[in-house]
């Protein structure tokens, strides 16, 4: 009777608590800095818009926005850090096809779901990679490329921002389609990656777009094909893999930002609001194409159905690439 009585006791108690309704916790939060997390190392695309959006984020909020790069494990650490915070709205991910769309295909015990694992936010828009050789090669344009490769008595190393990159995969499915015989070399990162490219210690690599038009102006790197269905307009020269007759080598990798699963709705709808205002802000879209983005807008649910159609577009991919985490 007396446990009872208790029971009773503390339903009254709890009922009794103040309630914070929507409207009200939409208004108190944020109360604390925000971090943002990047699955990289810094001077990649992701990281690039992360510095560009986290300021604005954080004036459009009231509270500071922390960039807080993790890399490692084809993104999967930083991914799966986010994945297990708290979903509170202080814990964001600058998400992107490696750890979304490639590495829960590599991952033998999985940490996270892509999907079920997150509030997909914000899509940004999607870069396209590029086949880039150092100047010391003896090639003009991408099958003389394949002529050179072909012809060398070893594989020939190819670099990338690291294990599970788009430009891994990019890479391994080059090889597989072209008959050639070539070795990763993952980095820590596509800064570091592109460091030895420009200083010939590795002579071929598959990187992001955006960060080698200045070398590609300067001589200082030759850009033989970008990754993309159509020809960029920040690079009209350059051709397509599909103009070359390899299709299987478009590759979206994209760039958004989403948060743990369990979000709270007035949160959520904050941080969408927040979000969506500094992607439509005309100087804003002008940065991002100037760094080679493909601009495009998508509601959350559209943005997680993207999500989900790329990782199904690209796990078989991925299993034939021969790649490993």
């Amino acid at each position: 009777m007396a446990s009872r009585r208790r029971m009773l006791a503390q339903s009254l108690a709890c009922l009794a608590l103040p309630v914070i309704s929507a409207p009200a916790l939409s208004q108190t939060w944020p109360s604390q800095p925000i971090r943002l997390v990047v699955t990289f190392p810094p001077g990649g695309s992701s990281d690039l818009v992360a510095r560009l959006i986290g300021p604005l984020l954080g004036e459009a909020l009231g509270q500071p926005v922390v960039v807080e790069n993790r890399p490692g494990a084809g993104s999967t650490i930083g991914a799966g850090h986010v994945a297990a915070a708290a979903p509170d709205g202080y814990t964001l991910l600058m998400s992107n096809s490696s750890p979304m769309s490639i590495s829960p295909t590599l991952m033998q015990k999985p940490t996270y779901d892509p999907i079920a694992s997150f509030e997909h936010l914000a899509y940004v828009g999607d870069v396209p990679t590029v086949l880039v050789v150092h100047p010391s090669l003896p090639v003009k344009d991408f099958a003389s490329f394949l002529a050179w490769a072909k012809a060398q008595p070893d594989p020939v190393p190819f670099g990338s921002g690291g294990a599970a990159s788009v430009g891994h995969i990019v890479g391994e499915i080059l090889a597989q389609k072209s008959g050639l015989r070539l070795q990763h070399i993952p980095y820590k990162g596509a800064g570091p990656m592109r460091s030895d490219l420009l200083g010939g210690q590795i002579k071929v690599a598959i990187d992001a777009l955006p960060q080698n038009l200045q070398f590609l102006k300067t001589g200082q790197l030759k850009l033989l094909a970008v990754t993309s269905s159509k020809r960029v307009a920040l690079a009209p020269e350059l051709p397509t893999v599909v103009e070359l007759g390899l299709p299987e080598l478009v590759a979206e990798n994209f760039v958004g930002v989403s948060a743990p699963a369990g979000l709270p709705a007035p949160v959520a709808k904050r941080l969408v609001e927040a979000l969506g205002g500094i992607l439509a802000k005309p100087d804003v879209q002008a940065k991002l194409q100037a760094m080679g983005f493909e601009l495009e807008s998508k509601s959350p649910v559209g943005f997680a159905d993207f999500i989900k159609r790329q990782g199904e577009q690209w796990a078989p991919v991925v299993k034939r690439s021969g790649a490993t985490l």
